[in-house]
């Protein structure tokens, strides 16, 4: 089931015996705990009919022992495991989902790793459990995420805002939508769309000085703006770590040099093979006009020398301010 389904069935107060969380994205998994530890019992009910164990500090017979208990004064008990990848023998849980209590809600939270598919519990926990999968987002999917979490808010945002906050704070969901829940609240009255002042205002990111805006700025070799950004950068290297940059600006020039290779440049066609928005394509194809496909071989290999400096090897501590200066005069002449 989908995240979506799952919540929609729980706000509908439809529970299942089993649910079995797992992967690598422990935003969605959270998220469901947190609903079912919240709303399934009233707090009279949760005193004796809840209860929270941690993989690490039980085992599995505890858990399935506590599974098998009965209710009291309720039509439910809610038993949740917590840290589940770290249970020993969790291949016993076989013989309690092969069979659950129906007056049970077992929530089993098996973070950052999937069941083998070859072993048999893989097999009764997909016929037997409501099975969620949570997986990493792309970089490429938050802007999109974030639309759809601003819409629970009543709000809107800018494509350039989303790809703004996406830069700064990376694929952390969590801290993500702790950023837009403080801002959905400090908005002005009235606002339903948010912009990249908004964000600069109320977050701390500058919607002038960014990597968002150098890799545009060096797509159109605009030396001035490009030097003004990583100038600021230079005297806020904490706000702007070297190794961010570097790790845009590499994978930036390396589809800017699939773009020159793509037999088929139509829109939606380059949008699919770059895995970029349709929002972005001006600026890959600005660049290819701008850079030879040996001039961005040279670049690229320029960034590989520069991430050595920054880690200490060859550049005889170098500050990275003045590492990042050299690498965007080597990248524009």
């Amino acid at each position: 089931m989908t995240f979506d389904q799952i919540l929609s069935d729980l706000h509908n107060k439809i529970y299942r015996p089993v649910y079995f969380l797992m992967g690598e994205e422990s935003y969605f998994i959270d998220k469901i705990t947190d609903y079912i530890s919240k709303n399934v019992l009233s707090d009279a009910e949760k005193t004796f009919n809840q209860l929270v164990l941690y993989g690490k500090d039980t085992d599995t017979a505890n858990v399935i022992n506590a599974a098998k208990r009965f209710p009291m004064m309720a039509n439910h008990q809610v038993v949740i495991i917590k840290e589940a990848q770290n249970l020993k023998k969790i291949e016993d849980f076989i013989y309690y989902i092969e069979k659950p209590l129906k007056s049970t809600i077992l929530v089993i939270c098996y973070k950052y790793g999937k069941l083998d598919k070859r072993k048999k519990l893989f097999k009764i926990v997909h016929e037997n459990a409501v099975v969620f999968e949570s997986d990493k987002l792309y970089e490429s999917q938050i802007p999109d995420w974030i639309n759809a979490y601003l819409k629970n808010h009543k709000l809107t945002i800018d494509q350039g805002a989303a790809v703004l906050l996406t830069e700064f704070l990376g694929t952390d969901l969590e801290k993500i939508a702790n950023e837009l829940d403080k801002l959905s609240i400090i908005l002005p009255e009235g606002t339903t769309k948010i912009n990249a002042g908004h964000i600069e205002r109320n977050i701390g990111i500058s919607k002038d000085y960014n990597n968002f805006e150098l890799t545009k700025a060096l797509s159109g070799k605009s030396v001035v703006k490009a030097y003004r950004i990583i100038n600021y950068f230079a005297n806020n290297p904490k706000n702007n770590p070297l190794v961010v940059t570097l790790g845009i600006l590499s994978n930036f020039f390396s589809k800017v040099l699939s773009y020159h290779f793509l037999p088929d440049k139509s829109k939606y066609s380059v949008a699919a093979a770059l895995n970029i928005k349709t929002f972005f394509l001006s600026e890959y194809e600005m660049a290819a006009k701008k850079y030879s496909v040996v001039k961005i071989i040279a670049i690229i290999s320029y960034l590989r020398e520069y991430d050595l400096k920054s880690k200490g090897i060859g550049s005889n501590n170098v500050p990275d301010g003045e590492l990042l200066k050299e690498l965007i005069f080597k990248i524009l002449h």
